[in-house]
């Protein structure tokens, strides 16, 4: 038998019973609909969180108290009970690293800002200069905080646009005084618009210098550093001089593992990497089960199959069909089933996955080794839930068949 004559006779066998055969889809279609559609956020969210939440540069690590995400339940107790890490230790690093381009610290909070009207929830961070080189931030008008404001702990500040907007909306913020938790700052920069982040602006920020911060909330927080390498291929070196600074002013001892939490951009990449792949798995392994339940189900209705078509199967035989003939025409039905369930799969989750970034901003990217591997693992579903039926139909006896009404 031909292969196209064969793929033919099943797609017009599944035409004949279009009900059964939407019916016998559902399995597969949710399945390769749910991987394909996991895929895409996952996909989109790796690219955004690459480009727009860890991109800290290639040469910048960052060195905290405490991880920003921590996985172990059972180190959290230990993580809470480490030292803080000072604005001393922030200057230490600053004069010691050899190999750091720039040093600096920050602290965050949030705070109730007010000019006329009232911004609550707005995120306060106390910085010393460097940092917004460091993160490579920019004024869209006015100045950053300089050396001088954090020597005399002045009260001046950079604000984000959004705070800008909402607080100046018809006059130039340079110059302006307003209140930050019911203390009064004089606005010397407004920082460039960044936009943002699945539906939460970035925007909503204001400035200070870190001595000035301390003076509001007190200095028992703990300093967050940001240091830049004086290029990318010393990232590590860099790093190591600050690990080395930090262990020794801390009497970490030498068998003992850091007290703080360093990071650099591929660190954070690594760490969320293991994460959405966890998620992948999981979620691959629960969609697994849709596609078995599919590929039972179209077992089912190849064997119901057979039983319907012996009599033609039998008058096959009678005019010359081979074995192999009747058993290729069944795997061909049943892959085909199957393929159909696949494709209307990838179309649902591609629709699916653009709509729901449209309508909410969330990243998906539809992948083209995703949506060949769906089609694939569908076929291959109907190829080996079909083998049991095939063979069936091809050990049919022709006399009997024949007989069969």
């Amino acid at each position: 038998m031909r292969l196209f004559e064969a793929i033919r006779i099943a797609a017009e066998s599944l035409r004949v019973n279009r009900l059964r055969s939407i019916l016998t889809l559902l399995g597969i279609v949710i399945g390769v609909m749910t991987v394909i559609t996991v895929v895409a956020f996952i996909s989109g969210l790796n690219g955004f969180v690459a480009d727009e939440i860890f991109n800290l540069g290639a040469d910048v690590f960052v060195v905290s108290r405490t991880p920003d995400i921590i996985i172990d339940r059972d180190e959290l107790d230990q993580i809470r009970r480490r030292k803080n890490i000072l604005i001393e230790d922030v200057d230490a690093i600053r004069e010691v690293c050899t190999r750091c381009q720039a040093v600096g610290g920050q602290l965050t909070s949030a705070a109730q800002v007010k000019y006329g009207r009232e911004f609550t929830g707005t995120q306060v961070r106390g910085r010393t200069p460097e940092v917004a080189g460091i993160m490579a931030e920019e004024l869209e008008s006015g100045r950053p905080i300089s050396p001088y404001d954090v020597s005399q702990a002045r009260r001046v500040a950079v604000i984000g646009a959004d705070v800008a907007e909402i607080l100046f909306p018809l006059v130039d913020p340079i110059g302006r005084r307003f209140m930050i938790n019911n203390r009064e700052f004089e606005v010397v920069g407004v920082g460039a618009g960044v936009g943002s982040l699945m539906g939460q602006s970035r925007d909503t920020w204001v400035d200070i210098p870190i001595t000035s911060f301390q003076r509001m909330w007190g200095s028992r927080q703990s300093v967050r550093v940001m240091a830049r390498a004086d290029s990318e291929d010393s990232i590590e070196l860099a790093a190591d001089q600050a690990r080395t600074i930090l262990r020794v002013r801390r009497h970490v001892r030498y068998r003992d593992d850091d007290d703080f939490a360093l990071f650099t951009n591929d660190t954070f990449l690594a760490l969320w990497e293991n994460i959405s792949q966890t998620f992948f798995a999981v979620t691959i392994a629960i969609s697994s089960i849709s596609l078995v339940v599919g590929g039972i189900v179209v077992m089912n209705i190849m064997l119901v199959s057979v039983t319907e078509r012996t009599r033609e199967i039998g008058i096959r035989k009678a005019v010359g069909a081979r074995r192999s003939d009747v058993m290729v025409q069944f795997l061909i039905e049943s892959a085909l089933l199957a393929l159909t369930g696949g494709i209307i799969g990838v179309l649902l989750a591609a629709a699916i996955a653009t709509g729901l970034s449209e309508l909410t901003g969330f990243p998906a990217a539809i992948r083209l080794w995703s949506v060949l591997l769906g089609l694939g693992v569908s076929t291959c579903v109907g190829l080996f839930f079909g083998i049991w039926p095939a063979q069936k139909a091809a050990s049919l006896d022709p006399i009997v068949a024949l007989r069969h009404e």
